[in-house]
């Protein structure tokens, strides 16, 4: 049994998708209804850009969900549909990827609140003012602690609980930036400010999250093929009320990975593909359950790959 889950900012990079587009008409008319929807030519960014513009949250994220879709198209030409998975789930952004593979929501309508958040999610905080870091060799619990005692002045939460030995905390700069201290006092082997343009997954996102309400208000959404397994609650829906209400608590939410990956496990998930540009879930996910295999399907020769596992079942 298996799951198709979906990248989330970081994962960019210049020229994703491309060998995609050259191998694949229908991922090739993934990025031309991108950049019709957004009424700009966005792959030209993602494939011959500069990658600090590609960066920009306003353009990463629908970039990334872009090169996600062409992959996903790539399997549907081949044969393999979303529902050839039990699961379909997304790291942040990577949720509307999801849900757009699973048909809950269309490309374009995807492509347009990617372009909204993205830019909600950097007006929210001017930029300095708030920051993430990665505290790595942590357990939750423990970082959770260090947040809280890090928080006296401002801002500081436990955003990404991604694995079992690296959570992502968020906030006003100068708490974290006193978490990263106190970290490290309390045996993390590493805690790193990200290079990120604002605090993501706090409490400093509300505006974002007004925004997205009112966008997310805007358009259809119809019960996807597959379940999601959500961010905010780590485990699995199918209703779109329901889908669009935590869609926006999400701005604001922790990001329940380590959870959601848990929860699929124990739902007999034993195979999850990883479906766009990097492998960086792939590596959290053998980190939270060596037993789950992973299998990244991001660029024509990873697709064949794929398509030939199924067919040997």
């Amino acid at each position: 049994m298996r799951a198709f889950v979906f990248p989330g900012q970081g994962a960019q990079v210049i020229g994703m998708g491309k060998a995609l587009a050259e191998a694949y008409p229908a991922s090739a008319a993934v990025f031309e209804e991108v950049d019709e929807a957004l009424g700009e030519k966005l792959s030209a960014l993602i494939w011959e850009g500069e990658a600090e513009e590609l960066t920009l949250t306003a353009n990463a994220q629908p970039a990334l969900m872009a090169t996600s879709m062409a992959a996903m198209r790539a399997l549907e030409a081949e044969g393999v549909e979303v529902t050839a998975a039990k699961y379909v789930a997304g790291h942040s952004l990577g949720e509307y990827s999801a849900l757009c593979a699973a048909g809950c929501l269309t490309l374009a309508d995807t492509a347009r609140l990617l372009r909204t958040r993205g830019k909600a999610m950097q007006a929210a905080v001017p930029v300095g003012e708030g920051a993430m870091a990665a505290i790595l060799g942590l357990d939750f619990d423990a970082v959770e602690a260090v947040a809280k005692d890090a928080s006296e002045n401002g801002v500081c939460q436990a955003a990404n609980d991604n694995d079992p030995s690296q959570v992502v905390i968020s906030g006003t700069k100068a708490c974290v930036e006193a978490a990263c201290e106190i970290a490290k006092e309390r045996g993390a082997k590493r805690a790193m400010l990200l290079p990120v343009s604002a605090p993501f997954h706090s409490e400093l996102m509300g505006p974002a999250a007004e925004v997205m309400a009112r966008a997310l208000a805007e358009v259809d959404m119809v019960n996807p093929k597959v379940p999601l397994v959500t961010n905010v609650l780590a485990h699995a829906t199918s209703n779109p009320t329901t889908i669009r209400s935590l869609l926006v608590e999400q701005v604001t939410g922790r990001v329940r990975w380590r959870e959601s990956v848990q929860f699929m496990a124990h739902e007999g998930v034993t195979e999850i593909w990883e479906i766009g540009a990097g492998k960086a879930l792939s590596g959290m996910i053998r980190r939270i359950d060596k037993e789950v295999a992973t299998r990244a399907v991001g660029t024509p020769d990873e697709v064949t790959a794929a398509v030939e596992s199924l067919n040997e079942e």
